[in-house]
């Protein structure tokens, strides 16, 4: 049984296999429509059940149609809706229910201890779908769209994100490991990479390049990242920091540091850390990044369910 929680935990090699069999399968689904179901039907007769205790657009209906594109199904719960919100059920009981009802359990939760505490319990495998320190569904698919476009390895890229140090960065750190590209990082002083996540890149004897200015991090990119710099779950000062991140505005002016065909990404949903010109100019390709979460996820329930080819 695998799961899939953290980039960390799982290996190149693994992931890389999951990105190979998403190019297939994309490739194979080219004349089908939305909802008719891959050839084999991988996954007929399975269920995945989600559980959301944050909003979600992209992770829900991506999830919805990979499960059903494979020949299985889906089952959406709000934790608030079972007893394990409102009537006290522990985490444990909660699991072996979880296990006896379905074959796989994505959770979208704003706490990483639940995540460990199902594991611990669940025997079926469980997906990350967000938690406070990783985004790993999100950034796997970003790397396949990556590729997708530049037509070669990322390794080979020069790779920046200009934001807030948040889950999505957290979860592309650990990609920079997996996948051996070099990682430029602009944000103020303020929001740089924890102690916990520097501490992991000494472990792995690697290295990310961290700038204060945004110009330096954006100069020679292939590739520019972003998100929103006021999460949904930013309970500081939002207007200071609003005006901390206020020259790190992804703008015409920025993008000229960066390679000429270099290319924009942002996970959604955005704000003002992107001008309207750049998010919906020629080098953004935030869609083909949205729908690629389909295809990848695809490969990753394979991985989870020992399917994988």
């Amino acid at each position: 049984m695998r799961h899939f929680i953290n980039l960390k935990d799982i290996s190149a090699k693994d992931l890389r296999k999951i990105i190979t069999d998403a190019k297939k399968r994309k490739n194979l689904r080219k004349k089908l429509n939305t909802l008719e179901t891959d050839k084999g039907a991988p996954l007929k007769g399975k269920i995945l059940i989600q559980m959301f205790e944050k909003p979600s657009s992209r992770t829900r209906i991506s999830f919805y149609l990979a499960i059903k594109q494979l020949g299985g199904g889906t089952l959406t719960l709000r934790s608030n809706e079972l007893h394990l919100g409102q009537g006290g059920e522990s985490i444990e009981d909660t699991a072996k229910i979880l296990s006896t009802y379905g074959d796989g359990f994505m959770l979208r939760t704003d706490s990483d201890k639940k995540i460990e505490n199902f594991k611990k319990h669940l025997s079926i495998p469980i997906i990350n779908g967000l938690s406070p320190s990783s985004h790993p569904t999100q950034v796997l698919s970003d790397i396949f769209t990556v590729e997708e476009i530049k037509k070669k390895s990322i390794s080979k890229l020069n790779i920046c994100w200009i934001g807030d140090s948040n889950n999505v960065l957290d979860s592309l750190i650990a990609a920079s490991v997996k996948f051996s590209f070099k990682l430029s990082i602009g944000c103020p002083k303020k929001y740089e990479p924890g102690k916990k996540v520097r501490d992991w890149l000494k472990k792995e004897s690697k290295k990310i390049y961290v700038y204060n200015d945004p110009k330096k991090a954006v100069t020679g990119a292939d590739v520019i990242f972003c998100d929103k710099v006021i999460s949904l779950n930013d309970k500081g000062n939002k207007k200071k920091k609003i005006k901390t991140f206020k020259n790190f505005k992804i703008d015409k002016k920025l993008i000229s540091f960066a390679k000429k065909d270099f290319i924009f990404l942002h996970c959604l949903p955005r704000g003002d850390e992107v001008s309207e010109d750049v998010f919906l100019g020629k080098h953004s390709h935030v869609w083909q990044q949205a729908l690629n979460r389909v295809h990848v996820q695809k490969s990753i329930l394979l991985y989870c369910f020992g399917k994988l080819r």
